[in-house]
Parts: structure tokens; C-alpha cells; sequence
């Protein structure tokens, strides 16, 4: 949204100490008929950013909507701070973020804001990952992935679309298990608590990273501290979307 006011949210992101940087797009991939990969150069971000970048780190990306600022989040794919650059991976539906990674091409660029992004990693270190997404999280759920290397994984996966099967989950199939749980009502949610308790049976050690539409992080969240009893530095719950 280059040369555009942000509104009121770049305001209020501004007095929030925000920092905005331009990405310039490098080059882009179609992963799957619903999934795109935007590779970009940071405008200096990561310099900015030093020791702070993290797993699951995010950005607010512009986007125009008919002449409006409109702003969504994203994670930050193999951010190369040597390099100066990242990928961004959208799943594609309506709207004027996907509209944007639809026709992204080298050349093009694209403001981001630095507020707000944060990890704390959990102590003691989990003996398990335990992980509930969909395909908006997934670039989270892998850089969650990366950063614990040796750590097994479960990881219900909630899809969509038949090319979900093509999505690039960086498994391990010696260490992750990913379940795979089509979008259908609350499919997600009973499965989740049919599976989860037998892997969480020691609230101190378990860890359970989830990101879904809004609703459905609620009730797991919601779940896991009062039915599980897991502490709360042992759940952490972002609602990444809301549902129509």
C-alpha cells in the first residue's frame, strides 16, 4: 500500500512505538492450487529487528482495499538476517491480502509493521510439542518445528481443500506425527480432546502450541486450563482468523 495513509490502525501503531520497513518482492511460488509463497527482501528489518527475531515471529503487512488501508498478519519463513530476507505464505481465499500474493511479482512492493511480535520459550523445555493448527498457522507451526530440531511432535492439522495434502509441513516422520482433521463444524475441537489428554498427562511438562480462527482457540484454550488444568505458561493460544 505504498504512497497510502494507514488509517487509524497505523495511528495507533505508531504510538506504539511500531516500526515500518518496505519489502520488496524477489520472486514467488504456487505451492498448492490454495497456497502461495512470497519470497521478499526486508527493507532492513531483520538488521532492526538484532537478536529479537524469533520463532513464530509476525508482521503487519498493508494492503490496499479499495483506495482503504487494510492490514493482516504474517509469519516470518526462514528470516535470513545475513541476507536480509524472508518468505511470506498466504492460504489463498477471498479478500485483499490473497488478492495481493495472487499477482505478487519481483519488483513489487509491499509496507510491514514490527509491533507487537513476541516468544517465550517454555521452561523446562517440553518433552513433547503439542500442536493445533490450520493452514493460516502453518508457517508457525514450522518455525515452531525448526526451532526444537529434536523435540517430538503432534500436530492436528486442520484442512480444507483436497491440495491441503500438498501443504509443506516440515515433518520428521522419526519424531512428528501430524493428524490431519478436515474442516467440518467441531471436528477439530472433538478430536483434539479425544487425542490431546493421553499426551498431556503431566500438566508441569506439557506444552500445547495452537493457533485457529478465533472460536476454536477459545474453547481449546479454554479446555486445556480448566479441564486439563495445564498452567497457563504451558498454553499458548493465538485466534489467528474469525470465520464467517
Amino acid at each position: 500500500m505504498a504512497g497510502a495513509g494507514k488509517g487509524w490502525e497505523g495511528v495507533v501503531l505508531r504510538l506504539l512505538r511500531g516500526k515500518d520497513f518496505t519489502l520488496t518482492v524477489t520472486g514467488a511460488e504456487q505451492v498448492t492450487e490454495h497456497y502461495r509463497r512470497v519470497c521478499v527482501t526486508d527493507g532492513g528489518l531483520l538488521a532492526a529487528a538484532g537478536a529479537s527475531v524469533h520463532p513464530t515471529m509476525w508482521v503487519r503487512l498493508w494492503f490496499d482495499n479499495a483506495g482503504k488501508p487494510h492490514t493482516r498478519a504474517y509469519t516470518l519463513v526462514d528470516p535470513d538476517p545475513g541476507a536480509g530476507t524472508f518468505a511470506l505464505e498466504f492460504a489463498l481465499h477471498e479478500g485483499p491480502a490473497s488478492a495481493w500474493a495472487r499477482t505478487a511479482k519481483a519488483g513489487d512492493t509491499i509496507e510491514a509493521t514490527v509491533q507487537g511480535t513476541g516468544f517465550t520459550a517454555p521452561v523446562p523445555a517440553p518433552e513433547r510439542l503439542l500442536v493445533i493448527g490450520d493452514p493460516a498457522s502453518l508457517p508457525a507451526i514450522n518455525s515452531l518445528l525448526d526451532a526444537y530440531p529434536q523435540t517430538p511432535a503432534t500436530i492436528w492439522l486442520e484442512t480444507r481443500h483436497a491440495s491441503d495434502a500438498g501443504l509443506p509441513v516440515r515433518l520428521d516422520p522419526a519424531r512428528h506425527d501430524v493428524r490431519r482433521v478436515g474442516r467440518a463444524g467441531s471436528a477439530l475441537v472433538e478430536q483434539v480432546k479425544a487425542e490431546l489428554p493421553e499426551l498431556a498427562r503431566d500438566p508441569e511438562s506439557a506444552y500445547v502450541w495452537l493457533a485457529c480462527d478465533t472460536a476454536t482457540t477459545r474453547t481449546l484454550t479454554a479446555y486445556l486450563r480448566k479441564d486439563l488444568a495445564l498452567p497457563k505458561q504451558r498454553v499458548n493460544g493465538l485466534g489467528y482468523w474469525r470465520a464467517a
